[in-house]
């Protein structure tokens, strides 16, 4: 199996470090526009460039995982091609993944040229991760710029399945940190409520980016549910 880790708003493929080291025939992808290339303007448009990516590279027995944005993108993925992946991974994510409208404010402040409040934000989100990762994270976010994660923000306001996630029948893992303001635990008991087969796991004192924050803990519900898909 290969497992391709996809990122979420205005991030890049090299925030899963720690998932990558650890699984080490995975993936992580840069989607377009974070930096390199032309952004696309939904979350639809995103599942097909990823799914172009993956038939370019021949990769077989595919699990995606998804982060927040990058969960929406695999959702829709399993939606629409459930016949080319072995199971889906959801990660800090939700069917529906409607953005505070501080956080689009802050964002367009940003484009405009006053970035202290979403430097603010970033320094915020990241708070609970280590601290050579979140230093290195957040200079390379910041190159990336805020418009790229505006323009995601907009896409993940677009996005909306909850009527549709019974569809999904590839296996699911669905992962949340117990601490998560902005994809609360409810979003991950919805999906786990309404995806035929699939399994939540709730990670203690972590946040949004229980990925980076407890990597050990998230690591092993991987490895156990990918045991469990090909068994």
């Amino acid at each position: 199996m290969k497992v391709i880790f996809v990122h979420g708003s205005g991030a890049y493929g090299g925030v899963w470090r720690y998932q990558t080291d650890y699984f080490t025939d995975s993936d992580a992808v840069d989607l377009p526009g974070h930096l390199q290339g032309r952004i696309l303007n939904s979350v639809e448009e995103y599942a097909d460039w990823l799914r172009e990516y993956i038939r370019g590279n021949g990769d077989g027995d595919v699990v995606l995982a998804g982060h927040s944005f990058g969960g929406a993108i695999a959702l829709t993925y399993a939606l629409r091609h459930p016949q080319e992946l072995k199971a889906i991974i959801i990660i800090g994510s939700g069917a529906r993944l409607k953005v505070h409208h501080a956080y689009l404010t802050t964002l367009e402040r940003a484009v405009k040229g006053d970035l202290r409040k979403w430097h603010q934000l970033l320094a915020e989100i990241h708070r609970l991760a280590p601290e050579d990762y979140r230093s290195e994270v957040i200079e390379k976010q910041k190159a990336i710029g805020p418009a790229i994660m505006l323009s995601d923000f907009l896409c993940c306001n677009e996005f909306d399945l909850m009527d549709r996630l019974q569809e999904i029948i590839v296996p699911a893992l669905v992962i949340c940190g117990e601490l998560d303001i902005m994809t609360p635990v409810k979003y991950a008991h919805y999906l786990g409520a309404k995806l035929a087969n699939s399994q939540v796991v709730i990670i203690p004192q972590a946040t949004h980016f229980v990925f980076a924050e407890k990597p050990e803990a998230v690591n092993e519900a991987i490895a156990g549910f990918l045991k469990t898909i090909s068994a």
